[in-house]
């Protein structure tokens, strides 16, 4: 007896969901570009902003996020603290561990990437925001 085959709908769903999500990596890397980043250094100072409860984190857990081997998430470090994207900074709690955040410089450019990248991805449907960061927006006003 023959498994029975998902139905069409689905593939259509699956591949439109997959299209969408190509779409949005290709306008994160061309937004990434204009800025005059890789997008590879986008996603790292993404990674380190983005890291829940802190504004750090340690080269292990970036080469998680960014799903590639801890040596090329080293090399990766090193390529944007040459170019003072990033700072090293010593584990308190480890001195054996280090910890990697932003500069002042990649915070301002970060800014306005995720600006942008937050209205591509209202714009496409793909995704609402909290309504926290609304009322931080309208505290700012």
């Amino acid at each position: 007896m023959s498994k029975e085959r998902l139905p069409k709908p689905i593939y259509e769903q699956l591949a439109y969901f997959r299209y969408q999500i190509r779409k949005f990596i290709r306008f994160s890397e061309e937004a990434a570009r204009s800025k005059g980043l890789t997008p590879q250094y986008h996603q790292l100072m993404l990674s380190i902003m983005g890291f829940p409860g802190r504004e750090h984190a340690t080269p292990k857990e970036l080469a998680e996020r960014l799903q590639i081997t801890p040596n090329a998430c080293i090399e990766l470090i090193q390529r944007c603290e040459e170019l003072n994207l990033v700072q090293r900074f010593p584990n308190p709690n480890d001195r054996r561990s280090i910890f990697i955040r932003l500069t002042d410089t990649s915070k301002d450019i970060l800014e306005e990437l995720s600006e942008i990248h937050m209205e591509e991805l209202k714009r496409a449907g793909l995704l609402e925001f909290k309504d926290a960061f609304s009322s931080v927006k309208e505290k700012e006003a």
